[in-house]
């Protein structure tokens, strides 16, 4: 199996819906910046895949047009929010089987306002199993969206189970507005404290407004391809992905445990498959990009990734072990809380934050030293990435 080298990632600053610009301009600007950072033309790409939610099909096709018509094959991909980790583990498969020496992974998204919505009524719903193991413990409320709900329950079920405080969760939605104040990328850069937090609109459970991922328009991009490719194209990235590992829902999901019916086994089985696969400790991790859609789920991944043992999340934000200065810094960039999660583009923008950690190139949200860095994105209904990237002689 061939290694697989970044040889290139690119973004567009996430916005909010009102100040976006269309999907097929973001989406063409990231891809341009990825290929200009690999230092590569379009026509060197062999396979395409697209990650994208909001959009009519062949959307993929419309935005890389606009970068040139090769006729390689673009797949779309659509996968709820880890649609841009499903396009890039898609990419890496490809390399890493042979079947091609470089491909591109890009994701973008033209949000509406508003929270997360189904879009079929006319048809059985993709979350009616979820619904249905719900509803055996709680009643859902139809003034509320499904995501905030399942999120907000799972958190409340943490809450119960070990005595986690509300402020822990506005403590964690306090770090991502800090971290996001130093990546100009980030659509919420302004500093909130606990009190504005716990103090916003409660939601359900634990959950308040600002502890909630805003929609957000965006896109980013990476180029994936060989190590002899590289060489031959002049391309000193300097980051492999290590290991990556994808999973979808077991039994576990719909037996009653909220925090499992929003991933928490999911995270954990492809996390262990990573760790397995490269003879790694999560204790010698650094930096995570984890998927923060709301406060409880980063606080849940914090113990479904291993960084720190079940139950013990509570301690492990009082002691500040998930920022700068303590033991590993997650979601430097902000997060989906802060950064923005445009769903197509979000598992792709991890991508890029962690090279650039991994290249020393992130700026003011550096973290010294890093030669480890693990991605983590998660969409319901349901499909868990977990990826190990690593920095290695360009």
């Amino acid at each position: 199996m061939n290694q697989v080298v970044v040889g290139g990632v690119g973004m567009v600053p996430f916005k909010k819906p009102r100040d976006g610009e269309t999907f097929d301009k973001m989406g063409e600007r990231a891809i341009r910046a990825a290929l200009a950072d690999a230092g590569v033309d379009i026509s060197v790409i062999q396979q395409a895949y697209a990650g994208w939610i909001y959009g009519d099909s062949t959307s993929g096709q419309t935005v890389l047009y606009g970068v040139g018509q090769t006729g390689i094959p673009v797949i779309n991909v659509n996968n709820n929010c880890s649609t841009g980790s499903t396009a890039l583990y898609l990419a890496r498969q490809a390399v890493q089987s042979g079947a091609v020496e470089c491909a591109l992974a890009f994701g973008f998204e033209q949000m509406p306002n508003g929270a997360l919505s189904l879009s079929y009524t006319d048809r059985p719903s993709v979350m009616g199993r979820f619904e249905d193991a719900i509803k055996t413990k709680y009643d859902l409320r139809d003034d509320v969206p499904f995501a905030p709900q399942y999120f907000g329950l799972a958190g409340q079920e943490h809450m119960d189970q070990f005595g986690t405080s509300r402020e822990t969760f506005a403590k964690i939605a306090v770090k991502a507005r800090t971290h996001a104040g130093l990546n100009p990328l980030a659509i919420f850069r302004d500093p909130i404290t606990v009190e504005e937090v716990l103090n916003s609109p409660t939601i359900v459970g634990p959950l308040t407004r600002l502890m909630c991922c805003p929609p957000s328009c965006g896109a980013a991009a990476a180029v994936l391809c060989t190590p002899e490719f590289a060489r031959k194209h002049g391309i000193a990235s300097g980051v492999i992905i290590r290991s990556q590992a994808m999973t979808t829902d077991t039994p576990s999901s719909f037996q009653g445990d909220m925090r499992n019916m929003v991933g928490f086994e999911m995270t954990a089985s492809a996390a262990r498959q990573v760790y397995e696969d490269a003879g790694v400790d999560p204790y010698d991790i650094p930096v995570v990009e984890l998927h923060d859609c709301f406060a409880t789920n980063e606080l849940i991944c914090y113990e479904a990734l291993g960084l720190t043992p079940e139950g013990t999340g509570e301690k492990f934000v009082d002691d500040g072990d998930n920022t700068f200065g303590g033991r590993v810094v997650t979601n430097p960039s902000g997060g989906l809380l802060s950064k923005g999660h445009p769903l197509g583009a979000t598992g792709l923008a991890q991508c890029a934050e962690l090279v650039w950690q991994l290249r020393g190139a992130a700026g003011d949200k550096q973290v010294d030293g890093a030669t480890l860095a693990l991605q983590h994105n998660l969409g319901l209904g349901g499909a868990g990435v977990v990826t190990l990237y690593q920095k290695v002689d360009a």
